[in-house]
């Protein structure tokens, strides 16, 4: 299965990674704004937030994704982290996650986008205890990474309902980011992912 980089992607995508055995990360292909690429969809106090990632423009009019260099503008991690901590602070798992999660808010140790993904997406899988092997691509695989890069490409797409903190007031909200499953349903999350129908592109 061959996806593109996320941040923080949304749990449909965790869902068929699981079910698909082997996961390639796409880098070469083109960035394209407004997508997971550098965004996730949280559920907050409000109702549906997104986070994104401020990134440096590329040198080219179409730069590679493992050439994206994240941007240090806006405060964004600080702005990101309290984010989580107002969405999710009264949720479940909070406190048991907060210390794997904080480095990624606090540190400056990542100047790819591509790297910062991974990084966050192995850190995801090991918390849940899924085992995926997990490779970027060695040069482009000319696949359809539109239902998992497009906000839009999710609304048709199967999900099986957990524990939201903000339910009673916004109902269920589906395709969220996986950083919502694991905050409300922390070892369980792995079940909800195997309930959920595969769908790969």
């Amino acid at each position: 299965m061959v996806i593109p980089t996320t941040y923080l992607g949304p749990i449909p995508l965790y869902a068929s990674m699981l079910h698909a055995g082997s996961v390639e990360v796409e880098q070469h292909d083109h960035y394209v704004k407004q997508t997971f690429r550098n965004r996730c969809v949280i559920a907050g106090p409000n109702g549906t937030q997104t986070l994104t990632i401020p990134v440096e423009k590329g040198h080219t009019p179409k730069c590679l994704m493992r050439d994206l260099r994240i941007s240090d503008h806006g405060n964004w991690r600080h702005l990101h982290w309290n984010a989580l901590e107002s969405s999710y602070g009264k949720s479940p798992f909070f406190e048991f996650y907060a210390d794997d999660l904080r480095p990624f808010y606090t540190e400056h140790r990542w100047t790819f986008l591509v790297d910062f993904n991974e990084e966050l997406m192995h850190l995801m899988l090991d918390l849940m205890d899924v085992e995926v092997p997990l490779s970027r691509t060695a040069s482009y695989a000319a696949a359809d990474l539109s239902r998992w890069a497009e906000p839009c490409a999710l609304s048709s797409l199967p999900f099986r309902p957990y524990y939201q903190v903000f339910a009673q007031r916004h109902g269920f909200l589906p395709h969220l980011s996986i950083i919502d499953l694991l905050f409300n349903m922390g070892p369980e999350s792995v079940l909800v992912l195997g309930d959920t129908p595969p769908c790969n592109p």
